[in-house]
């Protein structure tokens, strides 16, 4: 029989309607996890993600959510619970970008990047806070960038909201340890997304000039950093930053 590392664990997935969530969620649940996939806006996408899931033999469920509401993130907690009477592993993933220079960047869209990657984390860990202390246990797996780490043109809104996840990462470990809570973040380098295909294409050559890899990465090779975090192979780890980003920022 083949072990899998997080069989009978309840996991949420933030923002897990495509891309690096959804590679989580998928490998969460082939690992044996009950996962809860999570989307704002792309409902039809996040229910082929759950098929998915299902056709292979996995446990999922949906629940549209906006994280930056606490009604709604209290929703999606519920959710989880409802599913198996518990939440063990939280990954908060969702992020949005909107990306000018800052001479050209409105209120707006400041506002709205640091309130989805940055404060949809913060209420997504605060909700899900009780349940993981009642428990004596609990995984958060913040997912950052390495633009919080480097800095980028144009994304001043974003490296912001990246950089505060982790801080907020750091914070946590530090209050959470005591009941059992391990709290770590991920920063991705460049992945073949959605959101790296809108870059320019000789934007991208110039990208992939500067990764000593010369490559992009994968939403799966982010996915397995997760799995290593969440996992019980991961017990002495908290507060850390884990970069994946083949090279670009050591």
């Amino acid at each position: 029989m083949i072990e899998v590392r997080l069989q009978g664990k309840t996991a949420i997935v933030t923002g897990s309607s495509r891309g690096i969530g959804s590679a989580i969620a998928s490998l969460f649940a082939k690992e044996g996890a009950s996962v809860i996939v999570n989307c704002h806006t792309d409902a039809k996408e996040g229910e082929e993600v759950v098929k998915s899931i299902r056709d292979a033999g996995g446990r999922a469920e949906t629940c549209i959510a906006d994280v930056r509401k606490p009604a709604d993130v209290n929703r999606l907690i519920d959710s989880a619970i409802g599913l198996t009477g518990k939440v063990d592993i939280l990954v908060n993933n969702a992020g949005i970008v909107h990306d000018s220079m800052l001479d050209n960047m409105n209120i707006d869209h400041w506002q709205e990047v640091l309130d989805t990657n940055l404060t949809g984390s913060f209420n997504c860990s605060k909700a899900v806070v009780a349940s993981m202390k009642a428990q004596g246990h609990g995984r958060i797996i913040n997912i950052s960038s390495v633009v919080a780490e480097m800095g980028n043109i144009g994304q001043a809104n974003y490296a912001a909201s990246k950089g505060g996840v982790i801080g907020l990462t750091r914070a946590l470990a530090l209050e959470l340890a005591r009941h059992g809570i391990l709290v770590n973040a991920i920063a991705p380098g460049f992945c073949s997304t959605r959101m790296v295909a809108a870059i320019p294409e000789n934007v991208r050559e110039k990208l992939l000039a500067r990764i000593p890899l010369r490559r992009f990465g994968s939403p799966m090779e982010i996915a397995y950093a997760a799995l290593f975090l969440a996992s019980d192979e991961c017990g002495y780890v908290t507060g850390h930053v884990l970069s994946v980003n083949g090279g670009l920022h050591l």
